[in-house]
Protein backbone atom coordinates (compact mmCIF):
# COMPACT_ATOMS: atom_id res chain seq x y z
CA UNK A 1 0.00 0.00 0.00
CA UNK A 2 1.14 3.89 -0.34
CA UNK A 3 2.13 5.76 2.73
CA UNK A 4 3.98 9.27 3.27
CA UNK A 5 6.75 8.70 5.47
CA UNK A 6 8.22 11.36 7.10
CA UNK A 7 12.18 10.74 6.37
CA UNK A 8 14.00 14.67 8.26
CA UNK A 9 12.39 17.80 9.24
CA UNK A 10 9.38 18.99 7.54
CA UNK A 11 10.18 16.19 4.69
CA UNK A 12 7.17 13.47 3.73
CA UNK A 13 8.29 11.24 1.36
CA UNK A 14 5.87 8.72 -0.56
CA UNK A 15 7.03 5.31 -0.03
CA UNK A 16 5.41 1.81 -0.63
CA UNK A 17 5.05 -0.25 2.71
CA UNK A 18 3.49 -3.83 3.39
CA UNK A 19 -0.55 -3.72 3.52
CA UNK A 20 -1.85 -4.77 6.88
CA UNK A 21 -4.20 -7.75 6.31
CA UNK A 22 -7.27 -8.50 8.38
CA UNK A 23 -6.18 -12.13 9.61
CA UNK A 24 -3.99 -10.20 11.86
CA UNK A 25 -6.08 -8.10 13.78
CA UNK A 26 -6.23 -8.51 17.46
CA UNK A 27 -9.19 -8.52 19.68
CA UNK A 28 -10.93 -4.84 19.76
CA UNK A 29 -8.90 -3.67 16.56
CA UNK A 30 -10.29 -2.18 13.30
CA UNK A 31 -8.72 -2.16 9.45
CA UNK A 32 -9.88 0.74 7.50
CA UNK A 33 -9.47 2.39 4.19
CA UNK A 34 -8.65 6.09 4.80
CA UNK A 35 -10.67 8.89 3.02
CA UNK A 36 -9.75 11.92 4.98
CA UNK A 37 -7.68 12.87 7.64
CA UNK A 38 -7.42 16.32 9.69
CA UNK A 39 -3.84 17.48 9.98
CA UNK A 40 -4.03 18.48 14.27
CA UNK A 41 -1.68 21.85 15.93
CA UNK A 42 -0.03 18.02 18.50
CA UNK A 43 0.99 16.78 14.80
CA UNK A 44 3.01 19.61 13.99
CA UNK A 45 5.95 19.53 16.23
CA UNK A 46 6.59 15.69 15.15
CA UNK A 47 6.36 17.20 11.57
CA UNK A 48 9.02 19.99 12.42
CA UNK A 49 11.32 17.61 14.13
CA UNK A 50 11.05 14.88 11.35
CA UNK A 51 8.73 12.22 13.90
CA UNK A 52 9.57 11.61 17.88
CA UNK A 53 13.08 11.88 19.52
CA UNK A 54 15.18 9.01 18.82
CA UNK A 55 12.72 7.51 17.18
CA UNK A 56 12.44 7.01 13.15
CA UNK A 57 9.16 7.78 12.40
CA UNK A 58 7.03 4.97 10.95
CA UNK A 59 5.13 5.18 7.94
CA UNK A 60 2.32 7.19 7.73
CA UNK A 61 2.76 9.23 11.28
CA UNK A 62 2.07 11.77 12.11
CA UNK A 63 -1.82 11.90 11.90
CA UNK A 64 -4.21 10.88 14.00
CA UNK A 65 -7.62 12.29 12.74
CA UNK A 66 -10.11 10.38 10.55
CA UNK A 67 -12.28 9.18 8.15
CA UNK A 68 -12.62 6.20 6.35
CA UNK A 69 -14.69 2.65 5.37
CA UNK A 70 -14.32 -0.36 7.56
CA UNK A 71 -12.43 -3.05 5.49
CA UNK A 72 -12.50 -5.98 8.46
CA UNK A 73 -12.95 -5.89 12.34
CA UNK A 74 -12.61 -7.68 15.14
CA UNK A 75 -14.36 -4.81 17.41
CA UNK A 76 -18.02 -5.74 18.06
CA UNK A 77 -19.72 -2.05 17.92
CA UNK A 78 -17.72 -1.64 14.36
CA UNK A 79 -19.11 -3.66 11.41
CA UNK A 80 -17.07 -3.90 7.74
CA UNK A 81 -18.57 -1.80 5.00
CA UNK A 82 -19.78 0.80 7.93
CA UNK A 83 -17.44 4.71 7.44
CA UNK A 84 -16.25 5.66 10.71
CA UNK A 85 -14.52 9.10 11.71
CA UNK A 86 -12.35 8.92 14.89
CA UNK A 87 -8.75 7.93 16.33
CA UNK A 88 -5.78 6.21 13.76
CA UNK A 89 -4.41 4.80 17.84
CA UNK A 90 -1.29 4.91 16.59
CA UNK A 91 -1.57 8.21 15.03
CA UNK A 92 -0.03 6.60 11.72
CA UNK A 93 -2.99 7.95 9.52
CA UNK A 94 -1.22 9.12 6.51
CA UNK A 95 -1.26 5.91 4.71
CA UNK A 96 -3.50 3.43 2.71
CA UNK A 97 -4.80 1.32 5.25
CA UNK A 98 -4.95 1.70 9.12
CA UNK A 99 -5.12 -0.32 12.20
CA UNK A 100 -6.32 1.25 14.94
CA UNK A 101 -8.70 0.49 18.31
CA UNK A 102 -12.64 0.26 17.15
CA UNK A 103 -13.22 2.04 20.86
CA UNK A 104 -11.57 5.03 19.38
CA UNK A 105 -14.45 4.97 16.36
CA UNK A 106 -18.00 5.61 15.95
CA UNK A 107 -20.06 5.21 12.51
CA UNK A 108 -20.72 7.95 10.92
CA UNK A 109 -24.74 7.95 9.19
CA UNK A 110 -26.10 9.06 5.98
CA UNK A 111 -23.20 9.95 3.65
CA UNK A 112 -20.66 11.16 5.81
CA UNK A 113 -17.91 11.02 3.30
CA UNK A 114 -17.04 14.96 2.81
CA UNK A 115 -13.86 16.33 4.04
CA UNK A 116 -16.38 18.18 7.17
CA UNK A 117 -16.77 15.19 8.65
CA UNK A 118 -13.21 15.18 10.05
CA UNK A 119 -14.11 17.94 12.51
CA UNK A 120 -16.29 15.44 14.67
CA UNK A 121 -12.77 13.95 15.91
CA UNK A 122 -11.39 17.36 17.39
CA UNK A 123 -14.67 18.79 18.22
CA UNK A 124 -15.55 15.26 20.17
CA UNK A 125 -11.86 16.07 21.85
CA UNK A 126 -13.41 19.64 22.94
CA UNK A 127 -16.35 18.59 24.27
CA UNK A 128 -14.99 15.83 26.94
CA UNK A 129 -12.59 18.98 27.86
CA UNK A 130 -15.26 20.78 28.62
CA UNK A 131 -17.37 18.25 30.33
CA UNK A 132 -14.58 18.46 33.17
CA UNK A 133 -15.39 22.50 33.66
CA UNK A 134 -18.33 21.43 35.21
CA UNK A 135 -21.25 24.30 35.35
CA UNK A 136 -20.07 27.34 33.30
CA UNK A 137 -23.52 28.89 33.07
CA UNK A 138 -23.11 33.06 33.54
CA UNK A 139 -19.10 32.13 33.80
CA UNK A 140 -16.76 34.12 32.03
CA UNK A 141 -14.52 32.42 30.00
CA UNK A 142 -10.99 33.37 27.63
CA UNK A 143 -9.40 31.12 25.27
CA UNK A 144 -5.53 31.59 24.14
CA UNK A 145 -5.33 30.31 20.95
CA UNK A 146 -7.54 30.47 18.27
CA UNK A 147 -6.77 27.88 15.74
CA UNK A 148 -9.44 24.84 14.91
CA UNK A 149 -9.30 23.85 18.47
CA UNK A 150 -9.63 27.36 20.30
CA UNK A 151 -12.49 27.96 17.95
CA UNK A 152 -14.18 25.22 18.67
CA UNK A 153 -13.69 25.55 22.48
CA UNK A 154 -15.02 29.23 22.08
CA UNK A 155 -18.27 27.76 20.39
CA UNK A 156 -18.38 24.85 23.02
CA UNK A 157 -17.90 27.21 25.82
CA UNK A 158 -20.98 29.28 24.59
CA UNK A 159 -23.13 26.30 23.87
CA UNK A 160 -22.52 24.94 27.85
CA UNK A 161 -24.00 28.84 28.39
CA UNK A 162 -20.51 30.63 29.45
CA UNK A 163 -21.88 34.85 29.63
CA UNK A 164 -19.18 35.60 27.68
CA UNK A 165 -16.35 34.56 25.81
CA UNK A 166 -12.92 36.68 24.47
CA UNK A 167 -10.43 34.49 22.55
CA UNK A 168 -6.59 35.79 22.50
CA UNK A 169 -4.51 35.06 19.46
CA UNK A 170 -1.76 37.03 17.99
CA UNK A 171 -3.72 36.34 14.11
CA UNK A 172 -6.17 38.29 13.92
CA UNK A 173 -9.62 36.02 14.17
CA UNK A 174 -11.83 38.33 14.22
CA UNK A 175 -13.99 36.90 10.97
CA UNK A 176 -14.96 34.09 12.76
CA UNK A 177 -15.95 35.77 15.80
CA UNK A 178 -19.93 35.28 15.01
CA UNK A 179 -19.98 32.55 14.21
CA UNK A 180 -17.74 30.83 17.18
CA UNK A 181 -19.61 32.92 19.76
CA UNK A 182 -16.84 35.02 20.55
CA UNK A 183 -17.71 38.39 22.37
CA UNK A 184 -14.39 39.84 21.84
CA UNK A 185 -10.91 39.02 19.90
CA UNK A 186 -7.61 40.48 21.19
CA UNK A 187 -5.20 40.25 18.41
CA UNK A 188 -2.29 39.74 20.51
CA UNK A 189 -0.04 37.92 22.76
CA UNK A 190 -0.69 35.91 25.73
CA UNK A 191 1.36 37.55 27.83
CA UNK A 192 0.09 41.38 26.57
CA UNK A 193 -3.02 40.39 27.15
CA UNK A 194 -2.70 38.96 30.35
CA UNK A 195 -0.93 41.94 31.68
CA UNK A 196 -3.66 44.26 30.58
CA UNK A 197 -6.55 43.14 32.05
CA UNK A 198 -8.83 44.81 33.99
CA UNK A 199 -11.30 42.17 34.63
CA UNK A 200 -10.20 38.26 35.15
CA UNK A 201 -12.07 35.46 33.48
CA UNK A 202 -13.45 32.76 35.32
CA UNK A 203 -12.15 29.86 33.07
CA UNK A 204 -9.54 30.46 30.99
CA UNK A 205 -8.40 27.66 28.50
CA UNK A 206 -4.81 27.01 27.18
CA UNK A 207 -5.56 26.15 23.54
CA UNK A 208 -2.05 26.62 22.43
CA UNK A 209 0.74 24.11 23.66
CA UNK A 210 3.92 23.90 22.77
CA UNK A 211 5.45 26.58 24.54
CA UNK A 212 5.74 27.24 28.19
CA UNK A 213 4.71 30.72 28.66
CA UNK A 214 1.19 30.52 28.04
CA UNK A 215 0.12 27.93 30.77
CA UNK A 216 2.11 30.44 33.24
CA UNK A 217 -0.14 33.42 31.40
CA UNK A 218 -3.18 31.82 31.66
CA UNK A 219 -2.45 30.87 35.28
CA UNK A 220 -1.79 34.78 36.05
CA UNK A 221 -4.92 36.32 33.90
CA UNK A 222 -7.20 33.76 35.68
CA UNK A 223 -9.64 34.97 38.88
CA UNK A 224 -9.43 33.96 41.95
CA UNK A 225 -10.82 30.82 42.17
CA UNK A 226 -10.61 30.43 39.06
CA UNK A 227 -9.68 27.36 36.62
CA UNK A 228 -7.50 26.87 33.73
CA UNK A 229 -8.09 24.13 31.31
CA UNK A 230 -4.46 22.89 29.81
CA UNK A 231 -5.52 21.45 26.43
CA UNK A 232 -2.30 22.29 24.38
CA UNK A 233 0.11 19.41 24.05
CA UNK A 234 2.75 19.89 26.39
CA UNK A 235 6.58 20.19 24.87
CA UNK A 236 8.63 19.13 28.01
CA UNK A 237 8.07 17.27 31.24
CA UNK A 238 7.81 20.65 33.58
CA UNK A 239 6.12 23.63 33.33
CA UNK A 240 7.24 26.74 35.26
CA UNK A 241 3.81 27.81 37.48
CA UNK A 242 3.39 30.29 40.20
CA UNK A 243 2.49 27.75 42.71
CA UNK A 244 2.08 30.45 45.51
CA UNK A 245 -0.44 31.72 43.12
CA UNK A 246 -2.47 28.52 42.88
CA UNK A 247 -2.45 28.09 46.06
CA UNK A 248 -3.54 31.63 47.69
CA UNK A 249 -5.66 32.23 44.96
CA UNK A 250 -7.39 28.91 44.97
CA UNK A 251 -7.05 27.79 41.76
CA UNK A 252 -7.41 24.84 39.70
CA UNK A 253 -5.39 23.72 36.97
CA UNK A 254 -6.88 21.06 34.85
CA UNK A 255 -6.02 18.69 32.07
CA UNK A 256 -6.54 15.16 30.43
CA UNK A 257 -6.73 13.19 27.73
CA UNK A 258 -10.08 12.16 25.90
CA UNK A 259 -11.63 9.39 27.38
CA UNK A 260 -14.96 7.37 26.29
CA UNK A 261 -13.84 8.05 23.01
CA UNK A 262 -16.64 6.57 20.87
CA UNK A 263 -19.61 7.81 23.19
CA UNK A 264 -18.19 11.64 22.97
CA UNK A 265 -17.62 10.99 19.02
CA UNK A 266 -21.84 10.51 18.90
CA UNK A 267 -21.85 13.42 20.76
CA UNK A 268 -19.94 15.42 18.37
CA UNK A 269 -21.53 14.14 15.10
CA UNK A 270 -24.74 15.02 16.80
CA UNK A 271 -23.48 18.51 17.14
CA UNK A 272 -22.42 18.75 13.78
CA UNK A 273 -26.01 17.54 12.46
CA UNK A 274 -27.38 20.83 14.12
CA UNK A 275 -24.81 23.06 13.34
CA UNK A 276 -22.87 22.55 9.94
CA UNK A 277 -21.20 25.73 9.45
CA UNK A 278 -18.93 24.83 12.98
CA UNK A 279 -17.31 22.20 10.47
CA UNK A 280 -18.27 24.68 7.12
CA UNK A 281 -16.07 27.76 8.83
CA UNK A 282 -13.56 25.67 10.74
CA UNK A 283 -12.53 24.00 6.94
CA UNK A 284 -10.32 26.25 5.03
CA UNK A 285 -7.64 24.09 2.96
CA UNK A 286 -8.27 20.39 1.72
CA UNK A 287 -5.81 19.08 -0.71
CA UNK A 288 -5.21 15.41 -1.94
CA UNK A 289 -3.04 13.21 0.39
CA UNK A 290 -0.38 13.75 -2.61
CA UNK A 291 0.21 17.15 -1.33
CA UNK A 292 0.67 16.47 2.47
CA UNK A 293 4.11 18.26 2.63
CA UNK A 294 2.32 21.56 1.34
CA UNK A 295 -0.50 21.34 3.88
CA UNK A 296 1.43 20.33 6.72
CA UNK A 297 3.74 23.24 6.09
CA UNK A 298 0.58 25.69 5.48
CA UNK A 299 -0.51 24.63 8.45
CA UNK A 300 2.63 25.28 10.85
CA UNK A 301 2.25 28.66 9.64
CA UNK A 302 -0.95 30.52 11.02
CA UNK A 303 -2.19 33.39 9.04
CA UNK A 304 -5.91 35.22 8.96
CA UNK A 305 -8.26 32.92 6.96
CA UNK A 306 -6.25 29.81 7.69
CA UNK A 307 -7.86 26.97 9.87
CA UNK A 308 -8.29 23.62 9.56
CA UNK A 309 -6.58 21.59 7.07
CA UNK A 310 -8.23 18.40 5.66
CA UNK A 311 -6.51 15.60 3.37
CA UNK A 312 -8.27 13.43 0.82
CA UNK A 313 -7.49 9.99 0.22
CA UNK A 314 -7.90 7.95 -2.59
CA UNK A 315 -9.34 4.87 -1.14
CA UNK A 316 -8.62 1.80 -3.45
Amino acid sequence: MWAQQLTGPATLQPVEVPAPAAADLRPGEVLVALEHGGICGSDLPHYRAGGRPGVVAPPGFPLHEIVGRVRASRDPGTAPGERVVGWASAADGLAELVVTAGSGLHPVGGDGSGPRTVVAQPLACVLYAVDQLGDLRGRHAAVLGLGAIGLLFAWALRERGAATVVGVDPVDRTAQAAAFGLDEVVVAGSRQWAQALEARPDVIVEAVGHQTSTVADAVHAVADRGTVYCFGIPVRESYPIDLTAVVRRNLHIIGGLTLDRRAVLGRALEHLERAPQVAAELLTDVRPATDATVAYTAACTPAEGRLKAVLEFDPA
